[in-house]
């Protein structure tokens, strides 16, 4: 049952990352559907992060009231509901809504059922965590595809209706899988939402290493297309499949890390990826042609994108579980809204006349100063949980 339950929360985080994703795609369709320009349009894809980050500290304290398997249900609920409602859209106004409460509901799934998984299995936490993840990163890498055929064979609503007609028969399954089990991990944890704020240090030391690579990420994948094409001198074609890439390395990205965070030493591990994603960032602001940015584009995409699996199992097995659902509420909920200001940042440099080159390699400098700091606090020993490993 333990198996089932996390064979049907994988395909819930697909759907959810699916609706999170779905947008950005039809971008140009929304423009013609609603006779509306880009910058009403790209309101849309605000909103939906915008809704993912605004729940996760609500949510939190939520779950210290309420089991966790029982606020995935209520996302996979809201969903279902929100992606219909996007689907039935009649004016711009409609979309913007249904977009936003689909970001809620990916933001609250993702506080509630990251701690539920890494407690389906204790013992390999960081595994399970990157099979989750997986799951989550595939539906990054489809959604174009997915967004693409159904404009070719039916319309854009295809889209939405598919997912909330998928969202609705997985929360189904989910439901169905906790009313056979016993007993459902985490179902009496997270009581006491102040306790969390007792490991300040550790959701602080957390948020320097995401939210500072978050941001830059953020600024970077937002960006990619346009820094291809005025930087690099590619079509926009070329530069469309870059993205692709950097997304698809993070298929087995999440995989293998997940696994890696298991057994080997968590923090060196955490050091040693955001150092290589450091040093990728540099080179892809050094280096021309289609095959020397296609193999630095691979890489940027594996170590951003492995940086996450491994983080969640540092923390997760370092938090007690008392507190565990309520911290990683808070540090996600925190985490997400810095890094959501990174593609604003890109934005305001480049429009003041500074070059995609500059601005990167300045925020991979900022990035060397985070990893000196972490690595200095690390062998002087006052990095906290610095003495969790592997289990």
């Amino acid at each position: 049952m333990t198996r089932r339950l996390f064979g049907t929360l994988c395909g819930l985080v697909f759907l959810v990352n699916l609706g999170r994703t779905a947008f950005a795609p039809l971008v140009e369709t929304f423009q013609s559907e609603f006779g509306v320009g880009p910058a009403t349009v790209g309101v849309v894809t605000t909103l939906v992060w915008v809704g993912t980050a605004l729940p996760r500290i609500p949510v939190g304290y939520l779950l210290t009231r309420v089991p966790r398997h029982r606020v995935v249900l209520a996302t996979g609920a809201l969903l279902a509901a929100a992606a219909a409602f996007a689907a039935s859209a009649t004016s711009i106004l409609m979309l913007q809504v249904g977009a936003f409460a689909i970001g809620i509901a990916s933001g609250a799934y993702f506080v509630a059922a990251v701690p539920l998984v890494g407690e389906l299995y204790p013992d390999a936490v960081g595994r399970t965590l990157g099979i989750h993840g997986t799951a989550s990163q595939l539906a990054a890498v489809a959604a174009a595809p997915m967004a693409v055929l159904f404009l070719a064979t039916a319309s854009w609503r295809a889209t939405f209706w598919v997912l909330a007609a998928g969202a609705a028969v997985v929360t189904l399954l989910v439901y169905a899988t906790v009313r056979q089990m016993d007993g459902t991990p985490g179902a009496g944890a997270d009581r006491n939402f102040a306790g969390a704020l007792r490991h300040w240090r550790l959701i602080l030391t957390g948020m320097l290493i995401v939210a500072t690579a978050g941001f830059v990420w953020q600024g970077l994948f937002n960006f990619y297309v346009s820094y291809l094409v005025q930087a690099k001198s590619f079509t926009q074609n070329a530069a469309s499949t870059m993205l692709t890439v950097v997304f698809a390395a993070g298929v087995p990205a999440f995989w293998i890390s997940g696994s890696l965070a298991d057994r080997l030493p968590r923090i060196p591990y955490l050091i040693a990826i955001l150092a290589a994603y450091v040093a990728s960032l540099f080179a892809l602001t050094a280096v021309r042609g289609f095959v020397p940015v296609l193999l630095v584009t691979a890489i940027l995409g594996y170590t951003i994108h492995s940086l996450f699996p491994a983080l969640d199992a540092w923390l997760l097995g370092t938090l007690p579980e008392d507190v565990r659902g309520s911290a990683y509420a808070v540090f996600s909920g925190a985490s997400l809204l810095l890094e959501a200001n990174g593609s604003g940042a890109v934005g305001f440099l480049t429009g003041a006349g500074y070059g995609f080159d500059e601005v990167f390699r300045a925020f991979a400098g900022f990035l060397v100063v985070v990893v000196a700091l972490l690595t200095v606090l690390y062998l002087s020993g006052r990095l906290p949980g610095a003495g969790d490993a592997p289990a």
